[in-house]
């Protein structure tokens, strides 16, 4: 199995944490949202990860590539980079690691995360991961007939034609054949609004006899900003804390202070005379003194002081003190 990650994207939504860190490295709940992201798609696959290929921009830098790398080895797979110099389409952005479209592959596009309790069928041509949600006309859906075999893509529907919507997971038994299909796309210049969509090729496959499977997560989480980033630590930390997972580190010190589960804290972290949690994130190396601080994000080797904040991300080496607000910071930022 190999799972291939698409990341070229330079995050501008989730600025000014992007400026100086690639949206898929912020973290959720301690860890990368693409180190949780191959974590959970290594759990439903059900077999060996041999490769994490990552697509990126290249302005991304060596110490995220090195990173990159890291996350890929503690699932026990190997780590390889590519590169996305243009935003030309989902099907342009796969091609760039055409070298890894071999055998079972995984697609995953890096800015959701999801859970689920199914256990991927292998032996299926392919399965498009998707959730059944309310409102399906901001989204892509997918049709199915009575052998629930997907029959159609329909990209926004304006009129109802399904309530399941795909989340940016896919998985293919022939990686070489999904190579040529979007090979095909490219040789072709087949596109829509001048990008190459994966969706195209997925229609080719169907239409030559592919039958494409749904694999139904029971929740989806998104990291596209702010504010859904810092829902999406929330409710990751609550899957940790229903999962009896250590959430607070050995090294961390926790002086005089109330900490309302569940809460993350890292290596060496300094928690002193404040009120932590619900539904917060601390990075390695940050101090937090004399604070009130619900559902935030907080990266590392921080500082925070009488500050009251909720609904927050801080990015690493943030000096904060006396702010009784909502914040968004990127690294290196100081407020006093």
């Amino acid at each position: 199995m190999r799972i291939i990650v698409p990341m070229a994207g330079l995050g501008k939504r989730m600025r000014p944490h992007t400026l100086t860190t690639p949206k898929p490295l912020i973290p959720i709940a301690g860890k990368p949202i693409v180190h949780r992201l191959v974590e959970d798609i290594a759990k439903v696959c059900g077999q060996k990860v041999e490769e994490v290929a990552f697509i990126i921009h290249p302005s991304f830098g060596a110490e995220a590539e090195k990173n990159l790398i890291l996350v890929a080895e503690k699932i026990g797979a190997k780590g390889t980079i590519f590169y996305q110099t243009e935003a030309l389409g989902t099907a342009h952005a796969i091609m760039c690691a055409k070298e890894s479209l071999i055998g079972n592959v995984v697609v995953a596009f890096a800015d959701t995360l999801f859970k689920a309790d199914f256990t991927l069928d292998a032996n299926k041509d392919g399965i498009i991961w998707v959730q059944k949600i309310d409102n399906p006309s901001a989204f892509g859906v997918v049709k199915l007939n009575e052998n629930q075999e997907i029959t159609d893509f329909v990209e926004k529907p304006t009129t109802f034609v399904s309530d399941l919507a795909i989340i940016g997971i896919y998985y293919f038994k022939d990686g070489e054949y999904l190579r040529k299909n979007l090979q095909y796309l490219l040789d072709n210049n087949i596109t829509e609004k001048g990008e190459y969509q994966l969706t195209n090729a997925l229609e080719n496959m169907k239409a030559e006899g592919a039958k494409f499977a749904i694999g139904e997560v029971h929740e989806w989480l998104d990291c596209g900003n702010k504010d859904v980033t810092v829902q999406t630590n929330a409710r990751y930390l609550e899957f940790l804390q229903a999962a009896n997972t250590e959430l607070v580190a050995k090294s961390a010190k926790i002086i005089n202070s109330v900490i309302i589960a569940p809460v993350f804290v890292g290596e060496n972290a300094i928690i002193e005379n404040t009120v932590l949690g619900p539904h917060v994130s601390v990075g390695a190396g940050t101090k937090i003194a004399g604070s009130i601080i619900s559902n935030a994000i907080i990266q590392e080797n921080s500082a925070i002081k009488n500050a009251h904040i909720t609904n927050s991300m801080l990015g690493n080496f943030v000096v904060l003190e006396d702010t009784p607000k909502e914040v968004s910071l990127g690294d290196y930022s100081n407020i006093f």
